[in-house]
């Protein structure tokens, strides 16, 4: 059944969009010189694995939140280039479908946690729940316990990323850290801060990569068929009982099966929400990304991102007039109040992002209480992705991180 939702979805997308959205899906990467068993050894790398490879020194932890999830962090004390500490600690939280592994992947001399730890910064991954690191919980099963994936990107900026945070603080003994988000990373920093504003005092810094917050302008294919049909399919999707979308540990099985018909979709599935550079993608980092990505959401997380798609709201999830009145005393979600985010916060987009466009990543600015500065990466072919894998990163974006990061 979890196969057909699958199909349908991907014969959805094709049939739905416009000519140059299909333009868009069909300049999508080959795969054809990746076999699944070069997949399944790729995932069997883990992120200490891989930092270790480039002779780093690696920590890993684990904090549950109070709803009883555990969650995975992943640490570089120090870069085995740097001189000495700066007495610093950056947090990095990944996007969706995506975890820690986001900031390693792309080796030590493109990698942005590998750069800031160089520089001294003692850097800390995070993981948020339901991805390959934070796949567990006190009492639930995610194979069984289809409760364990009541959650969307909500609760991981209500409750997953302010325990980690205090965690990191506890760890280090700093009052505050420097935190960069990526596209869901950047969401869930928002959720905390407006909800939690106690948490400003805890962030020195908030740096946003491809910043998601409102989603009126997006131009993802596929995200406009959620969006379009966001409705009918969170239904179908509780019908049938599917939860999790695309982990890491379905590569390479059934959907991504050499006679499946929607192997193009599932060995592209980043690509079909978040978009695609040619120019910018390094080809021999495919089969590595691929084995580490898509590392695994709720599909509640994909139906938060279409309900603000559809509404042109940045606010809770919706569950429906009647359960909404329970949940929210009111028939519809309350916004979340961005006023209240009072840490710094850089705003860092690109023009061919087809989730953060300029004119909502404009609004958001204008929302929050303290944007700082509004950049814009000057490539014209810079995409969503980009910012993690892309081959120009280290040299258009991370410079920008960094330089903010030490003027505070």
């Amino acid at each position: 059944m979890k196969y057909f939702v699958f199909c349908a979805l991907f014969a959805l997308t094709y049939a739905n969009v416009d000519v140059n959205q299909l333009k868009k899906l069909q300049a999508l990467p080959e795969f054809a010189g990746v076999s699944l068993v070069e997949l399944e050894a790729q995932t069997r790398l883990t992120v200490p694995d891989l930092i270790e490879s480039e002779g780093y020194p690696s920590e890993t932890y684990e904090v549950t939140t109070e709803d009883g999830y555990i969650l995975t962090l992943h640490r570089i004390p120090l870069g085995k280039n740097a001189k000495k500490s700066n007495g610093k600690v950056a947090f990095l939280q990944h996007g969706i479908l995506s975890s820690s592994c986001d900031w390693i992947i792309t080796g030590s001399s493109k990698g942005l946690a590998y750069i800031l730890a160089d520089e001294g910064y003692d850097v800390w991954m995070g993981n948020a729940r339901g991805n390959r690191y934070s796949r567990n919980h006190t009492t639930l099963n995610p194979d069984k316990d289809s409760k364990f994936w009541k959650f969307s990107w909500h609760q991981i900026g209500a409750i997953d990323l302010p325990t980690m945070i205090d965690f990191v603080l506890e760890k280090t003994g700093v009052p505050s850290v420097y935190y960069a988000g990526h596209s869901q990373g950047t969401t869930s920093f928002y959720v905390m801060t407006s909800l939690k504003p106690e948490y400003n005092k805890k962030i020195k810094v908030q740096v946003s990569l491809a910043p998601i917050g409102f989603m009126k302008h997006m131009t993802s294919p596929l995200l406009k068929i959620l969006a379009f049909f966001t409705n009918t399919m969170e239904v179908l999707l509780n019908l049938i009982g599917v939860n999790e979308f695309l982990p890491t540990s379905d590569v390479g099985k059934v959907l991504c099966g050499d006679n499946s018909i929607t192997q193009i979709l599932c060995k592209n599935a980043l690509f079909v929400v978040c978009g695609f550079s040619h120019k910018e993608m390094n080809a021999t980092l495919l089969p590595t990304l691929m084995g580490h990505t898509p590392a695994g959401s709720s599909t509640k997380q994909l139906l938060h991102y279409s309900q603000e798609i559809k509404s042109g709201h940045f606010r809770q999830y919706d569950f429906g007039l009647i359960r909404n009145k329970r949940v929210y005393n009111s028939f519809f979600p309350p916004d979340y109040r961005l006023a209240q985010v009072t840490a710094p916060v850089y705003l860092l987009y690109s023009h061919n992002d087809w989730l953060a466009a300029e004119k909502d990543v404009s609004k958001l600015c204008d929302k929050l209480g303290n944007c700082k500065e509004k950049f814009v990466v000057p490539n014209k072919d810079f995409n969503h992705l980009d910012y993690m894998y892309g081959m120009s990163a280290s040299e258009t974006v991370y410079p920008k991180v960094i330089s903010i990061f030490n003027s505070h």
